[in-house]
């Protein structure tokens, strides 16, 4: 069956900041969608028990006083694994913008209260059905020119997405849906692959990317534009080890 056809979950977080490993989640959603059924979306306010940085709150404008107000960390994230897990043994795609940066921001605030992560609660020698349409869109049209244009929303207007709110999860896994929709029609080969080719490829492809990246901030980049010959960008997806640094993901 073709990806437009089948009912899909998409996922985003907002968060304490931009790492996965040490940062936590502060709202998310997940937006259920296509199949013939009505779209549903699942929104979760939650108090990371940490403060959020002003630059954080700038992003996604949830302060630390209305974060008091949200649920415990653990039976959120609790009920936001649960409602993942169940749709991915369904067979449902999971699609986030940058995935690997939720899955992994989740699997770390999952093991930091002690609760199963994502590879313990799926079935066992399955393979997700990750989509990731930061990853499909490096891939597929390598030249975008422009700096800050892979990010989603510039993503999103080149796949011709609009949406009137952006940087809440709500919109930005709506965001992120229309765009794999709309990349899955505009490149049929995407349908071609089963659901365990496609995470293989997409797993190979960011390795690719990354290491591109990588490349280009040792060789060409400016000390302005964080030019360093000793860089180092992880490219493991989806998880990124705990080992390693998020970074380079302009």
């Amino acid at each position: 069956m073709k990806f437009a056809d089948v009912r899909k979950l998409a996922f985003d977080t907002e968060t304490t900041g931009s790492n996965p490993l040490n940062d936590r989640i502060v709202t998310a959603a997940l937006v259920a969608r296509g199949g013939g059924l009505p779209d549903k979306v699942m929104s979760w306010l939650i108090n990371p028990g940490i403060p959020i940085p002003a630059e954080a709150t700038e992003v996604h404008g949830i302060t630390d006083a209305q974060a008091a107000t949200g649920a415990a960390p653990a039976a959120a994230l609790d009920d936001i694994a649960d409602h993942i897990a169940k749709a991915l043994a369904y067979g449902m795609p999971l699609v986030a913008f940058n995935l690997s940066f939720d899955w992994t921001i989740l699997t770390y605030d999952l093991e930091r209260h002690r609760l199963p992560t994502m590879a313990e609660r799926l079935p066992e020698g399955t393979l997700p059905g990750l989509v990731d349409p930061h990853v499909i869109d490096k891939q597929f049209d390598k030249y975008v020119k422009g700096t800050g244009m892979r990010k989603l929303k510039p993503t999103a207007e080149r796949y011709g997405v609009e949406l009137t709110d952006w940087h809440t999860a709500e919109a930005d896994a709506l965001a992120a849906l229309l765009i794999a929709e709309a990349q899955f029609q505009r490149f049929p080969l995407l349908d071609d692959h089963p659901p365990a080719v496609l995470f293989t490829q997409q797993k190979r492809w960011r390795a690719d990317q990354q290491a591109g990246l990588q490349q280009w901030f040792r060789t060409q980049a400016t000390p302005e534009q964080g030019g360093d010959p000793n860089k180092v960008i992880d490219g493991s997806w989806p998880l990124i080890p705990i080992t390693h640094q998020q970074d380079g993901d302009a």
